[in-house]
């Protein structure tokens, strides 16, 4: 089995009074891109903020790279290499693209067997412009200047510049206008040809299963389907019942 980089087991998170996620297991593995689907309001986002810390699970566990992380800060399962792309992008409006980009550039967690503090630079400044031709152009404008699209790019694009293992996409292309959106479903094609690992959520199941390896389906915090884009296409009503598709 490829080495699992986050592993959750029976989580149980609350909001309050309301139980959220239920006994929820997930995990993904290096080189691994899921698919993790739902109508509104199954737990999607709440899966991803309990994984990284910012809603702490009542119960059960998660591990990022074997490591234990209940009751760990945000930032420490951030420098594992772990990279959050939240709905509402959270850029730094005050700041220009450029400064968006480089304040977040740092070498990625270093490997087993690599040299003592070699880690990796794949992503660097130069590639991401690269990537990105739209935030090229736009270098000195200020990150509320732009217009969502481009947002969206910016806030990927510093999550590269971390150099992440696992980097989480929650809403990929929410509210952009079609060709924005395709742009973004080809990064995160070239995404997964780097090997970096990926949760992408988003709406358009068609778009997500030509990109991902497997899926989770949840429904009212619950796993109730987990497999294959293929397995999923050869299913119809498992669209129909938990999607609406």
């Amino acid at each position: 089995m490829n080495e699992l980089l986050i592993n959750a087991q029976g989580l149980n998170t609350y909001y309050g009074a309301s139980h959220i996620l239920r006994g929820i297991d997930f995990s993904v593995g290096r080189g691994e891109t899921i698919g993790l689907m739902g109508r509104n309001g199954m737990g999607k986002s709440t899966l991803l903020k309990s994984i990284m810390g910012i809603v702490p699970p009542q119960s059960g566990t998660v591990h990022i790279k074997g490591q234990a992380m209940h009751g760990r800060p945000t930032f420490e399962v951030a420098q594992l290499g772990i990279a959050y792309v939240p709905e509402g992008r959270g850029i730094f409006g005050n700041l220009s693209v450029k400064e968006n980009l480089v304040m977040a550039a740092r070498p990625g967690k270093a490997r087993a067997g690599a040299a003592s503090g070699a880690g990796s630079r794949d992503w660097t400044y130069e590639r991401v412009l690269e990537t990105f031709p739209r935030l090229q152009e736009r270098l000195g404008h200020g990150g509320q200047q732009l217009s969502g699209g481009e947002q969206q790019m910016l806030t990927i694009g510093r999550a590269l510049m971390t150099n992440p293992d696992v980097l989480i996409l929650d809403e990929a292309t929410e509210g952009l206008a079609p060709l924005i959106a395709r742009e973004i479903w080809r990064i995160c094609s070239l995404i997964k040809e780097s090997g970096i690992s990926a949760i992408i959520v988003d709406k358009n199941w068609k778009h997500v299963t030509q990109i991902t390896d497997r899926n989770v389906i949840l429904v009212k915090g619950q796993v109730v389907f987990e497999g294959s884009s293929q397995a999923l296409h050869d299913d119809p009503s498992v669209l129909e019942q938990h999607l609406g598709v």
